[in-house]
């Protein structure tokens, strides 16, 4: 799967992560339970679904801004780390301490509006990587061919 599929399945995903009990139950193989600060009840108060990779276990990703984060210790506190890495995130600035449940159709759809604007932000720079890349293989490739096309020097 490219790196714009994953990001456009986890949007499509996430959609169904605006309530706590939905993020809380993504958790249910988290590494980290009692006497840390990174609870699943923490991790998921703070915004973050439990999405685990091969060599990653303990990977979680916002589902509104879409920060992805790894290398979890147990003091670590999720509130703190979000912030610190995006701070942002509506979520984060606007939801700590409410329930979506709580929000208006206007406020709900304002924040999937800023939702939808970060999966934007984020597949353009996606795809803008995938295209240097093309272009540096393709410059490699007209490079070999210039050289191939040029007379050798004599010594």
């Amino acid at each position: 799967m490219s790196d714009f599929d994953a990001l456009q399945t986890r949007y499509q995903q996430y959609r169904q992560m605006y309530g706590l009990k939905q993020r809380r139950e993504s958790f249910a193989d988290w590494p980290f339970r009692d006497d840390c600060e990174c609870t699943p009840e923490k991790m998921a108060e703070a915004g973050f679904v439990y999405n685990p990779g091969a060599n990653d276990p303990d990977v979680a990703i916002c589902f509104f801004c879409m920060l992805e984060l790894e290398g979890w210790e147990p003091h670590d506190n999720p509130w703190d780390e979000h912030n610190k890495r995006s701070p942002e995130c509506a979520f984060l600035c606007k939801m700590k301490n409410r329930d979506f449940l709580d929000l208006t159709v206007a406020e709900f759809m304002a924040f999937e509006k800023e939702r939808l604007k970060i999966f934007m932000r984020k597949s353009f720079h996606v795809k803008m990587a995938c295209l240097r890349d093309e272009m540096d293989k393709l410059l490699v490739k007209l490079e070999a061919m210039k050289d191939s096309l040029l007379p050798k020097e004599k010594k």
